[in-house]
């Protein structure tokens, strides 16, 4: 991924969803006006769709100088914005407007929190909608790679933190706080003492699936219980999940999820008081983390490569489109050569009992299996009357035997 790409252009990857894209002549921009169909379609379902930035491969770290960063942000906001008559900037998705922009780095870059805000001006000159910035730290704070967001005077409107690949993780949630290294209250602290914007939405942001990241997946009844214990801090915002393959090939979780969110799923919940915490000042230096003491950083890998889309409750694949809930912007910053998993969610019976799992019925009622169960339980009625039949002959020929009997007896006599 670049900004500054060949040609002029920025060099993004949208995954699978541009397989069948052409190029642009002259530079590595793909042209992918059915994706530009797709996201007005979504987001005329009420989903916010945003441009995940950085990822695994983003190499360019970052900008020489400010200058170049307000023009990286120009030529962003003119490529993935509203289309303007006055702009000669190639556009992948045709008019499509993206809803915001995702920062997601996995090592240092410099001028960022400008580039950040230069977007932020520019999305607010255009009044007739809402947009956002919204960035995907790790979860052991202070996040290095993206600390001069976080930390600076950049106002973002949600942070997706990633509770896995690392020993902050949801793994290890102890529900007793004082020995839990799962630093939800940290992040939450962040949000209330450090934020620029002190209404910052933070979501809790979890693997689909076991193969979905390296460490920290949770079976859904587990993650139920982290949940409910997040819900407790005034910035929990819901959850991301990556990614949404992984998360609809785990039948059941997703479902799970949203009834574990309850009514933050419709933003009408009303968060319990918050666990006592010490707040740091106000400024732009990082407090110390509330619950751990560890200042390493793993870096975010992905065990296996996904696609990206989402749910409210959802997720997204570094340097790509990514779908969530109005109003509930979410991300996650994995591998950006994410291959579809091959179930499409919006064909997919999903269709399960209270565990998760498909019923019998349900199963027969499906496809060939169908056929097969229809062709079973005709034999099995057949059987049935076939032994019916048995039993009245046997008993026919029994009778007439006996009665065979008698007459030769009443002949001898």
């Amino acid at each position: 991924m670049m900004i500054n790409g060949p040609g002029g252009a920025p060099q993004v990857d949208f995954s699978v969803t541009s397989q069948d894209c052409d190029v642009f002549p002259g530079t590595q921009l793909k042209n992918c006006p059915k994706i530009g169909d797709d996201i007005e379609a979504c987001q005329s379902k009420g989903k916010t769709i945003l441009l995940s930035i950085g990822g695994a491969t983003y190499s360019e770290g970052g900008f020489k100088s400010e200058e170049d960063a307000k023009a990286g942000a120009k030529l962003m906001w003119e490529t993935f914005g509203p289309a303007q008559a006055n702009s000669n900037a190639l556009r992948p998705f045709g008019n499509a407007t993206l809803d915001g922009f995702d920062f997601d780095f996995e090592s240092p870059v410099t001028h960022m929190a400008t580039f950040a805000n230069e977007l932020r001006t520019l999305m607010d000159q255009d009044t007739s909608r809402q947009y956002f910035l919204t960035a995907a730290p790790q979860c052991p704070y202070p996040d290095q790679a993206d600390k001069d967001i976080l930390n600076g005077p950049v106002s973002v409107d949600a942070i997706f933190v990633q509770f896995y690949n690392n020993y902050c993780g949801v793994n290890n949630f102890n529900a007793d706080a004082s020995s839990s290294q799962y630093n939800f209250e940290t992040w939450d602290n962040w949000a209330k003492t450090v934020s620029q914007n002190k209404k910052v939405k933070v979501l809790l942001g979890v693997p689909a699936d076991t193969t979905a990241a390296s460490t920290g997946y949770v079976p859904a009844a587990k993650l139920a219980e982290i949940i409910e214990y997040t819900k407790k801090f005034e910035s929990f915002g819901g959850v991301m999940m990556w990614d949404v393959t992984q998360g609809y090939a785990n039948t059941g979780f997703i479902e799970s999820v949203r009834k574990a969110l309850g009514d933050i799923a419709t933003g009408t919940a009303k968060p319990e008081a918050a666990p006592t915490a010490t707040a740091a000042p106000n400024t732009t230096e990082a407090p110390a983390p509330l619950m751990s003491t560890s200042t390493s950083m793993s870096t975010k890998t992905s065990t296996t490569k996904k696609a990206t889309a989402t749910t409210m409750v959802t997720s997204t694949s570094s340097s790509s489109a990514t779908m969530i809930d109005q109003n509930k912007p979410a991300n996650d910053a994995d591998d950006a050569n994410a291959p579809a998993n091959g179930s499409d969610p919006t064909t997919s019976d999903q269709s399960t009992n209270s565990d998760g799992k498909e019923s019998g019925e349900d199963l027969l009622s499906k496809g060939p299996l169908n056929l097969v169960g229809q062709d079973l339980l005709g034999l099995l009625h057949g059987l049935r009357q076939a032994n019916t039949i048995a039993s009245g002959l046997k008993t026919s020929l029994r009778k007439g035997s006996v009665l065979r009997r008698a007459r030769r007896m009443a002949a001898l006599h």
